[in-house]
């Protein structure tokens, strides 16, 4: 939300710079994110000086040029050459001088310098309003007045005053801030300064000439309706002064009737809606809902159709605007308007909220109403932009404020305890200064006791409802940084499960990062058409598109996603992996399970001089799951092939009948979805289980072994259908004293070996704890892992 200095010190004067005041307003919960000098002209008249013609005479190679001389109140006069038909003698005018920037309306600024002109010398420029920013005429150069003074700077003599605009982070929580006037509050309240509100005593209906009927038919969509009537205005540009206001907030003017509404609204916080009186059919206005799908155009030309559940301000026979949210193109205020219907409503936050979001319209009103609006402000505010356009636009005020309230909000009723606000604040501030701070942030106090006080909230501070809310409003006021920190540390020692959830996903994070591997988040909500179980999918009841309508079923394809996005920005070497869970409808009840996923696609290591880029395969993949198993310290598992869907292909480590952690090849079709055309492999772990596992361990501590370990190979030819983790077992199961390890180091399939046929070589590593095994011992451990491998896989061993 953007504030400007000036803007501010019409509610509160201070002395404090805008830098002094950006600290307070931070320090008090309205975070300031960019202090920028802003200028409402470009450029800020710089380097430009009234100027006086001591002369002026045609330029002797152009007939369009006139060279003259103008004194600037330097010591000695510029001669200029120049180009306007009016120059004359005697005018004074702004002039620009050699260095000077000039910001013209449209295209670039430019320097000027001292030149040549058709041979004469040139040392500036004498400006048109709209070479400087000033105006839109270029007929000819400005003429001010005979008594302007020589040598005046043009920011001086034009009033033009730099402006300082606060960009300030509001929360959804802080609507009471909205507004200059909301933050001039808070302001205030930490100065203990007065706040000086607009004057409008002064309003006065002149006549009852327009007298517009309102009829609320919804009061729980629209609690409060104000309105007034004022005939004869002139739609025109809005004077200089209005103009830069919104400027400086990044408010494009458009004419005075708009400009006023929005002006208002960033001055009191209040949306406002002009409406051309005569097109009003039927003399009527109805607050109601229109029938489902009836057609509407708002203001940007867009056909839309009505919800059932939209509030429509409307005529006798048609809806004119958007409660809250947008205006129709055929009732707005347009040049030829002379007579304006005004509103000014507090709307139902939650109304407003769900019709902006199915239009998809954010406006300034809707930004407002959707968080809470004060429901007293709605007539001061109008009564404010009445006056203005009578000031303004001419015209006068010709009906009565009409104010439909059937059920005034009233205050919050809220009691607060001192001892209770010190204890939540964790400081010791003074009863006095705890109601002092209250009063001041424009709460009630109702009754007062020694223990604390009863008050009744202002309708503006829609967030303050109970005790903490009040105790956070102090806290702000007195200062978060005057809250010390104690120097003392209470602990206690409480049991906690083992193994810590977050401690042990740290531990893993840091292996894979360290490993080259990133963390990615991904969104929760994904698209339906991923779902590959629809019937267990969990729904979203109003998603905000249709890529997000159902709750990720599964980590992989949100994942994908970012491969694709990181593949079409060449980054194409992916290591990525992500905790998340999924969610699952299930037995009718909705279901979150922990998982852990790791992708990679692309080459093994980035490209070097001295060796040939590998790309990762399934076994970089399987390298990286036997790393995070062995990490959590789980080796009593089994495996086997994967058969499953998501797959291409792939293998399945699990204990009993659970998977511990799939792993594999991206299929074709989940690649297509995601329109991917280079291999990924995944896996996908059950953390949970793995949790769950690791929960279970026993931490056994072992010697390190005294007598040295050998090792054996062994090259065989067995079956294509056999596997590694087959001979694996069988060895193990020959020896379980002495077997520490089985590795495969080589494999071949090739021609040269009888068909059906492979070759593998493996190593065993055997051990005693107790002491040096012997060539015999290690020959008949030997002998017998060889004839098991026979009888068993039906390997020949290759000598």
């Amino acid at each position: 939300m953007k504030i400007s200095y000036n803007w501010l010190k019409q509610f509160i004067q201070t002395d404090k710079t805008p830098q002094e005041l950006s600290l307070v307003l931070t320090n008090i919960g309205l975070e300031i994110e960019s202090l920028e000098t802003v200028q409402a002209v470009a450029g800020g008249l710089e380097g430009l000086v009234i100027g006086h013609v001591l002369s002026c005479v045609q330029h002797p190679n152009a007939d369009r040029l006139r060279v003259t001389t103008v004194d600037v109140g330097a010591a000695e006069a510029l001669q200029i050459v120049c180009g306007a038909s009016n120059v004359a003698q005697g005018q004074k005018v702004v002039v620009a001088t050699v260095g000077t920037a000039v910001h013209p309306n449209e295209g670039e600024p430019f320097k000027i310098n001292k030149s040549k002109i058709r041979g004469e010398v040139s040392e500036g420029m004498i400006c048109a309003e709209d070479e400087i920013g000033l105006g839109v005429s270029h007929d000819g150069i400005m003429v001010l007045p005979e008594d302007t003074v020589v040598g005046t700077a043009a920011k001086a003599y034009f009033n033009l005053e730099d402006d300082y605009l606060f960009e300030i982070g509001l929360t959804p929580n802080r609507a009471d801030a909205a507004s200059h006037l909301g933050v001039a509050r808070d302001l205030a309240a930490y100065f203990r300064a007065d706040l000086q509100m607009p004057d409008i005593a002064s309003f006065k209906t002149a006549n009852e000439n327009l007298v517009i009927e309102v009829k609320v038919e919804d009061t729980a969509a629209c609690p409060r309706y104000s309105s007034v009537s004022i005939t004869g205005v002139t739609v025109k540009s809005s004077p200089d002064w209005l103009q830069d206001k919104l400027k400086v907030i990044g408010i494009r003017p458009i004419n005075n009737i708009v400009d006023i509404t929005n002006y208002v609204l960033h001055d009191l916080g209040q949306p406002l809606h002009a409406f051309d009186a005569d097109k009003i059919k039927g003399g009527k206005v109805l607050v109601k809902k229109c029938a489902e799908g009836t057609p509407f155009v708002t203001l940007d030309g867009v056909e839309r159709k009505l919800g059932v559940e939209d509030l429509m301000i409307c005529n006798a026979e048609e809806p004119m605007c958007i409660a809250g949210v947008f205006g129709g193109i055929q009732s707005g205020v347009s040049e030829t308007t002379t007579n304006i219907f005004l509103e000014s409503a507090y709307f139902n936050s939650v109304s407003v909220r769900k019709t902006s979001k199915r239009h998809g319209l954010k406006t300034d009103a809707s930004f407002r109403f959707e968080r809470g609006t004060d429901p007293d402000m709605t007539v001061v505010a109008l009564k404010r932009a009445a006056m203005l356009i009578q000031e303004l636009a001419g015209g006068v005020i010709s009906s009565s404020v009409s104010d439909i309230y059937p059920e005034p909000v009233k205050p919050f009723d809220v009691a607060v305890s001192y001892s209770n606000i010190n204890k939540l604040i964790g400081a010791n501030i003074p009863d006095a200064e705890i109601k002092a701070i209250i009063v001041a942030l424009g709460i009630d106090v109702v009754t007062e006791t020694a223990e604390g006080l009863e008050l009744k909230v202002p309708s503006f501070k829609v967030d303050v409802t109970r005790e903490c809310d009040v105790t956070e409003e102090v806290l702000r006021i007195y200062g978060y940084n005057n809250i010390e920190i104690p120097s003392k540390i209470n602990a206690s020692l409480s049991y906690s499960n083992k193994p810590d959830r977050e401690q042990t996903q740290h531990v893993i994070a840091d292996m894979l990062t360290a490993n080259g591997y990133l963390e990615i988040w991904c969104n929760s909500l994904t698209k339906g058409s991923y779902s590959k179980n629809p019937e267990e999918a969990v729904q979203i009841l109003n998603p905000l598109s249709s890529d997000l309508n159902v709750m990720r079923q599964e980590l992989l394809m949100p994942a994908l996603e970012s491969v694709a996005y990181n593949l079409n920005r060449k980054s194409a070497d992916i290591k990525f992996y992500e905790f998340g869970k999924t969610y699952h409808l299930s037995g009718g009840k909705y279901v979150e399970r922990p998982r852990l996923l790791i992708v990679l696609s692309g080459a093994v290591q980035s490209e070097q001089w001295n060796h040939k880029p590998a790309q990762v395969s399934f076994y970089n993949l399987k390298s990286a799951v036997d790393a995070v198993i062995s990490r959590l310290g789980i080796s009593n598992y089994q495996s086997e092939e994967l058969k499953d869907e998501n797959f291409a292909y792939g293998l399945k480590y699990f204990r009993a009948d659970k998977a511990i952690v799939s792993f594999g090849a991206v299929t074709t079709a989940d690649r297509k979805k995601a329109d991917i055309d280079k291999d990924v492999y995944y896996a996908d772990f059950d953390w949970a289980l793995l949790l769950d596992i690791v929960r279970k361990n026993k931490i056994v501590n072992r010697e390190v072994p005294k007598y040295p370990a050998v090792r054996r190979d062994l090259s065989m030819l067995v079956d294509t259908a056999v596997t590694f983790d087959e001979l694996k077992t069988i060895a193990f199961k020959t020896e379980k004293k002495l077997v520490k390890n089985v590795q495969v180091f080589d494999v071949y399939v090739g021609d040269k070996l009888p068909e059906g046929k492979k070759s593998y070589a493996l190593n065993f590593t055997l051990q005693d704890e107790e002491q040096t095994l012997t060539d015999k011992q290690i020959d008949a451990v030997m002998q017998k892992i060889i004839y098991n491998l026979a009888q068993t896989a039906k390997a020949e061993i290759r000598k």
